[in-house]
């Protein structure tokens, strides 16, 4: 007679999954995140547009005027038009990098502060491996700790400071 020896340690078999994508927008932190960027994304494109009407009346008077200034003075003022255009649009570039790092840093800040949430529930609940629901095909919807994920960072992280 051969001796078994157990090595149960009650571990949950199955790998567990989770929808980050559904933490970062659906958590009171993370939604905050998303509504500050997407205001401050719509405030930024309003000053742009209004920029550039600005533009397009200026390039219009400067064409109506055209006819009744010298060529060397026409030049100068399409020259200088030129140059604003080109001034706004890299304002505009640098502007969009700017929400694009505070949207990095919006879901890094989240991320930094999920991990030990995540790492302290596995323990709790004797969970081996969570993996993320983009990397499955197919799973069982009981193994899915997205809700009950969102609620535990809801109530650890209510905001991120991103100004």
């Amino acid at each position: 007679m051969i001796p078994f020896v157990s090595t149960n340690l009650s571990f949950a078999e199955s790998p567990y999954y989770i929808d980050f994508s559904k933490v970062l927008n659906q958590s009171k932190a993370g939604k905050e995140a998303q509504d500050f960027l997407k205001a401050k994304f719509e405030s930024e494109a309003k000053k742009f547009s209004e920029e550039e009407k600005k533009l397009r009346k200026e390039e219009s008077e400067i064409i109506s005027k055209k006819k009744l200034i010298t060529n060397e003075e026409y030049q100068k003022k399409v020259e200088a038009l030129r140059k604003k255009v080109s001034q706004l649009q890299k304002n505009k570039q640098n502007s969009l990098k700017n929400i694009a790092k505070l949207r990095d840093k919006s879901k890094t800040e989240l991320l930094k502060n999920l991990n030990p949430l995540m790492k302290e529930y596995m323990e709790k609940n004797k969970i081996r491996i969570v993996l993320d629901k983009k990397s499955i095909l197919l799973g069982d919807v009981k193994l899915d700790l997205t809700d009950e994920i969102i609620e535990l960072l809801n109530k650890k992280v209510k905001s991120i400071k991103l100004k």
